[in-house]
């Protein structure tokens, strides 16, 4: 019986990272469910959800010897493989802020106690050494509502943030 394990991959980037994993996991009889993947600054990773028919030991040795020779890192962890329940995000919230410790635990602790499921984020910083600028996206579902949303950040959020939201209009069908 096929298993679904979720297989996190993580390194200094460079091209061929994401044809070298996924050509090693094909070759050895896995089966791809959802992935994410992701380059920080020089840094890379990827998230698959992976369909295998052996148990977790078998899998890692599969990977280990060619990942270990590209100097990547991996976790392997079984889950359970829940595909085709994909969520929609109706709201998509930017965050724009001199940068400073507490940022993203400020605002994602407001919206998540306003009833934000957070599907999707991500934030990069920007200006200078001297005046970085932290810039967050967010995307989710507003389960509370949009305007239960901007009355928590209009309540909550200082000056030195700007928020601006918005709904995502998805045609689904």
């Amino acid at each position: 019986m096929n298993k679904w394990f979720m297989l996190t991959v993580v390194g200094k980037d460079r091209p061929g990272i994401v044809a070298n994993v996924t050509s090693l996991l094909y070759k050895g009889g896995c089966n791809l469910g959802e992935a994410s993947m992701v380059r920080l600054g020089g840094n890379f990773t990827i998230m698959l959800m992976v369909q295998y028919g052996g148990e977790l030991t078998a899998l890692r040795n599969m990977l280990e010897p060619e990942l270990g020779g590209l100097n990547l890192h991996m976790h392997i962890d079984e889950i359970d493989g829940w595909l085709h329940q994909h969520l929609v995000p109706d709201v998509r919230i930017s965050v724009f802020g001199a940068d400073r410790a507490g940022i993203v635990a400020q605002v994602t602790r407001v919206l998540a106690d306003a009833g934000l499921n957070i599907l999707d984020l991500e934030s990069d910083v920007a200006g200078t050494k001297a005046q970085p600028i932290y810039i967050m996206h967010i995307e989710g579902c507003a389960t509370q509502g949009i305007d239960a949303l901007r009355r928590a950040l209009d309540d909550a959020i200082g000056e030195d943030i700007d928020v601006s939201m918005a709904p995502i209009d998805t045609l689904v069908g």
